[in-house]
Order: C-alpha cells, then sequence, then structure tokens
C-alpha cells in the first residue's frame, strides 16, 4: 500500500516532519555534500555501530544510488528515509529510517539512526525519533516500531527508553555490525504504549 505518489529519486515523497528543534525530511541530492562531510567527519564514531562501509560508500555516485533506493523502497513502502535538520540553521545532524515495513497480520517497522559525532548527545536524536512515532502510527498506520541496540551502547539504549520503547528480548549475532555478528537487545513500542 504506497501511501505517497510516485515520484523522481530527487524530489521529496513524504512531507517534512517537524520535531523540538529538528526536521526531518527525505534525502535529496542538494544533500549530497553535507551528509559526506558529516559522514566523513564521523566515521570512526560511528564505524562500531554500523555495518562495514563499501569502498565507495561516500562517492556522488553511491549517493545517487542511494536515492533511487530510497525512491523505490518509498514508492513500495518499504522504508522510509529521513534526514534529521536542526531548525535553528538547517544543518544536517544525522538520519534515522524506518524499515523492513511490513503489513497484513504485523503491520510493523524497524528504526535505525546514526547521528553525526559533532551532535551526539545534544538531543536531537531523541527529538527526532519522539517526531517519527506519530508518523510510524497516525500516518502509516503501523501498529508496532522494533528497534535494535548493541549492549554496549548505552546512549542509544537511553535514547530508545527515554522515546518509550521497551526491552524485549536478546538475540545473538542478530546483525552484522563493522564485520562482526553481534548481539543486540531487542525494543519495541506499540501504537496503544
Amino acid at each position: 500500500m504506497a501511501l505517497f505518489r510516485a515520484v523522481p529519486w530527487s524530489e521529496p515523497a513524504v512531507p517534512a516532519i517537524p520535531g523540538a528543534g529538528v526536521v526531518l525530511r527525505t534525502p535529496q541530492m542538494a544533500d549530497y555534500e553535507p551528509w559526506a562531510e558529516l559522514r566523513t567527519q564521523s566515521r570512526d564514531f560511528l564505524t562500531p555501530w554500523e555495518p562495514l562501509w563499501p569502498a565507495d560508500e561516500l562517492s556522488r555516485a553511491a549517493f545517487r544510488r542511494r536515492l533511487r533506493r530510497y525512491a523505490r523502497d518509498l514508492r513500495e513502502d518499504l522504508a522510509y528515509p529521513f534526514f534529521v535538520f536542526r531548525i535553528e540553521d538547517d544543518g544536517l545532524v544525522g538520519g534515522l529510517t524506518l524499515s523492513h515495513v511490513r503489513r497484513g497480520v504485523a503491520q510493523s517497522a524497524s528504526l535505525g539512526y546514526w547521528m553525526g559525532q559533532p551532535y551526539a548527545g545534544r538531543g536531537y536524536m531523541s527529538a527526532a525519533v519522539a517526531a517519527l512515532v506519530p508518523f510510524a502510527f497516525q500516518t502509516l498506520r503501523l501498529h508496532r516500531v522494533e528497534a535494535a541496540c548493541v549492549p554496549t551502547n548505552q546512549p542509544s539504549i537511553r535514547l530508545l527508553e527515554r522515546n518509550g520503547f521497551e526491552r524485549e528480548g536478546y538475540a545473538r549475532r542478530y546483525l552484522c555490525i563493522n564485520g562482526n555478528w553481534a548481539d543486540h537487545y531487542l525494543y519495541a513500542r506499540m501504537r496503544e504504549d
């Protein structure tokens, strides 16, 4: 069930989502340079929490491919990617995605996010997640949003719990992070929470 009209990969397909001091909007080609700069600047900070980056991860061509994949995922109601910008200066601070959207009896999605190192610990991602939750439940009409967190990532654990996610379990070797299969805590938040 595609909720938004199909658009070329360079155009936003979902309205911007305002939050407390942040705004979430779908990535656009004009975001390439600030995205590549922030990801480059934050690489060492992000490496322990992310999958391995391909050799061309930060290239313009790879970003174009990313945008085409995002457009397809939006069109097919598979994922909803957003970049997070500070309202005060429209500066890019990070990104988050509702992925693995499941319809039918599940009505759920998985939440993933990243924060640029200069902006970590300032509340931007917490505000972004707080803004995204109503979009997931009211606009997308999901019943459940899931998240997974490496047990040593205390800031992420605090962020999820602060935003009403409850720990539901422990999954061994759940995701491949930085080239290794890593155990994760599993979290979820329901529409009625």
